[in-house]
């Protein structure tokens, strides 16, 4: 029987199909003689119905006439090898991802058979025949719509009790293999954007509803492999590790779009399910604690991992509710979201692995064996006074706080972290314009915005609020809404938040951004591309809180920018004079793309990338030219920036090249005047220089 199967004949014609098919019935049982051509007759039946659903479609008439689907599953329990498994799903998979026909796919999927092909027990130690079930799986998900997807369902009273596709599939959701478990989810897209209501039901009853809090407990588990990176290339830099990170923080921002798309599908009670896992699996319990805690739960995660994993699903995963609840939490101590078997506090750690200690001052922390005022000591002259509002037991501050602290005292990748997740919350178009003015970042449009419409409809008669200056958000409704959310934060998650910053003006929260962003730019620890970003932060909010931005800023911005100079100009005398005035106009240049850039950074996985970047100090002496360059290109990348912060500050657009004069000489606005500064004009005596002529006004 067998060497007839090898004679010459019509490959693609209809009597080879039924010589196949014939000679495929007589197989009582597979085994070593047989085993090839079954094999063969299964690829060959695979390439006949898809040439005949493109040709004939007596090709698959006979097909069905046979059933040959019947044929299929009793060769697969007949035979007990693996090969001819491989072979079956690898036949089913090409017919099913080929067929056009309506009519050939409504056959295939409407039929008894394809479920027990789907719940076979097969023997998954093989990977390869893992990988071919899953392809088999996911090429029959592609053929799903609101006709199609209710073939392969059982129903009882008008509701799902049964989908072996999808409960199949999901079993896989977290295999070691990327490529099956991007298989899988491909599946679940699929299953999610049909839009049949009662399988979105299916999908989120218990068991099935598991799948969304296993999807957040393995990417939790990724969260943790990041840190575990991120601490090692702290160590020990080197290219290996970096390149780890970078794949690690691939698949980290992979798993969110996933999350993202599952979500795009509109399935609310799916959103509500990612929304809880996300917050009780992850987000409570891990991340926000982590903020000051070196351990939660017997788990290590750094503080800027952390942030760089809140900006991340700030960034990708849309969901309002999320987007605030998260926001309404940095108002909570970070011992809300611990019990109290895990509290073990001895003061506010901005910097994990430094133990620090509470000093006689409540506004102080220790890092390192330095102090840092938790506000600086600018505040004490303003208007406004925040440490009247922070002036609380150290373990009584909030995850906001902790945001400002890292900038003010924290090392440049804790820097870089706050500054990326003040920036992110900044940008997320999901959050409440209340919830940005509480944190002190909202912009001046959306609060004239609020304002204008609330004049519209007449509420309280505001119109002459949104005439004057708008420097306050409406407390009624601040409060209101904030209120909402943290209320939402107790009752069902069992967060509380006691925290006297929730009644605090919305002008004092913009008035500690300002504050902080000011002194990091006199810290000399911190990288110039780090200050960039807090640069770019800062020219974002002075656009809109002119009268928080008071005259001890300027000041401090106009010494900071004077120290400077003097560097300059020590470089001036230094090693690489020749070469000062070009790299002072490449960096003006790079400097000013970077201020006016919609966002600091393309990426949030640069904040991990120079963590390997070794600096010339660490190899070489410090007299080495190339040294020298290091220090002359930071020295001139601080410059740069100060002075365009200054030329900002002052009203002023930012020319394409450096000015020849100082900010200071430059005419100022009346953010200037608001700050306090003489701007009526050149006094009697006073000295001017036009070009290289030197003037005085003489009456």
């Amino acid at each position: 029987m067998w060497s007839s199967f090898w004679r010459s004949r019509d490959r693609f014609s209809l009597d080879e199909l039924r010589y196949l098919i014939d000679q495929l019935q007589k197989v009582q049982i597979v085994n070593n003689d047989n085993k090839n051509f079954v094999i063969e007759a299964l690829r060959s039946i695979s390439e006949l119905i898809t040439y005949g659903d493109q040709h004939d479609s007596n090709y698959f008439d006979f097909f069905m006439e046979r059933q040959v689907m019947g044929e299929f599953v009793r060769i697969l329990k007949v035979s007990g090898t693996v090969s001819i498994s491989l072979q079956l799903l690898q036949t089913m998979s090409i017919m099913i991802q080929n067929l056009k026909s309506e009519r050939a796919i409504y056959y295939m999927i409407n039929n008894e058979h394809i479920n027990i092909l789907i719940t076979y027990s097969f023997d998954f130690r093989n990977e390869e025949l893992l990988s071919h079930y899953i392809s088999f799986l996911r090429a029959i998900s592609g053929k799903l719509d609101k006709n199609t997807i209710s073939l392969l369902v059982k129903t009882q009273n008008e509701e799902v009790v049964s989908f072996p596709l999808y409960v199949e599939a999901i079993q896989f959701a977290s295999n070691e293999d990327s490529m099956i478990r991007t298989a899988v989810r491909a599946l679940t897209l699929n299953v999610y954007h049909v839009g049949d209501e009662s399988v979105n039901r299916f999908v989120v009853k218990t068991p099935q509803a598991d799948y969304f809090s296993n999807l957040i407990t393995f990417f939790q588990k990724q969260c943790i492999y990041l840190n575990g990176l991120v601490s090692e290339t702290l160590k020990n830099p080197n290219s290996h590790t970096t390149t780890a990170i970078v794949n690690a923080v691939d698949e980290i921002e992979d798993n969110l779009y996933y999350i993202s798309d599952v979500i795009s599908a509109g399935i609310a009670d799916v959103g509500r399910l990612i929304t809880d896992n996300i917050l009780q699996l992850l987000i409570f319990p891990l991340l926000l604690p982590s903020l000051q805690l070196d351990a939660v739960n017997d788990i290590q995660i750094g503080a800027s991992t952390s942030l760089y994993l809140l900006c991340c699903i700030l960034r990708i995963v849309k969901i309002k509710d999320l987007a605030n609840t998260i926001a309404a939490s940095l108002f909570c101590p970070p011992e809300a979201f611990v019990s109290d078997s895990e509290t073990t506090l001895k003061g506010y750690v901005p910097d994990h692995g430094h133990e620090t200690q509470q000093t006689e001052n409540k506004n102080v922390i220790e890092v390192d064996g330095c102090s840092n005022n938790i506000m600086p000591s600018l505040s004490s002259s303003s208007p406004v006074h925040p440490e009247d509002i922070i002036s609380k037991g150290v373990s009584r501050l909030t995850l906001r706080d902790a945001l400002l602290s890292y900038i003010t005292a924290g090392d440049d990748l804790q820097v870089l972290s706050s500054l990326s997740m003040l920036t992110t919350l900044l940008q997320t178009k999901e959050l409440d314009a209340t919830m940005l003015d509480a944190l002190g970042i909202l912009p001046q449009r959306k609060q004239n915005k609020k304002l204008l419409l609330q004049a519209f409809v007449g509420e309280d008669s505001r119109e002459d609020q949104f005439f004057l200056s708008g420097r306050g958000f409406i407390r009624d409704g601040f409060s209101c809404e904030l209120d909402g959310y943290l209320q939402n934060l107790k009752e069902q998650y069992g967060v509380s938040c006691s925290s006297l910053e929730v009644g605090t003006s919305p002008s004092v929260h913009r008035f500690h951004v300002l504050d902080a962003l000011v002194t990091l730019f006199s810290r000399s620890n911190i990288s110039p591309e780090t200050l960039w970003d807090g640069g770019w932060l800062l020219r974002q909010l002075l656009l809109y809180s002119e009268a928080e931005f008071n005259n001890q800023h300027l000041e401090l911005l106009r010494d900071l920018y004077k120290n400077c100079t003097s560097a300059l100009l020590e470089e001036a005398r230094g090693t690489w004079p020749d070469l000062l005035v070009t790299v002072l106009c490449d960096e003006w240049k790079r400097c000013k793309r970077a201020m006016e850039a919609p966002s600091p950074r393309k990426e949030l996985k640069c904040m991990f990338l120079p963590l390997d970047k070794p600096s010339f100090d660490d190899v070489l002496p410090s007299e080495s030219s190339f040294v020298a360059g290091e220090r002359m290109c930071k020295v001139v990348k601080v410059f740069v920036l100060l002075h365009q912060l200054q030329i900002f500050s002052l009203g002023r657009a930012l020319p394409e090249q450096p000015p020849t004069c100082p900010p200071s000489k430059i005419p100022e606005n009346s953010r200037a005047g608001n700050a306090g500064l003489d701007v009526s004009g050149p006094k009697l005596g006073s000295e001017l220089r036009l070009g290289c002529v030197a003037c005085m006004i003489i009456g």
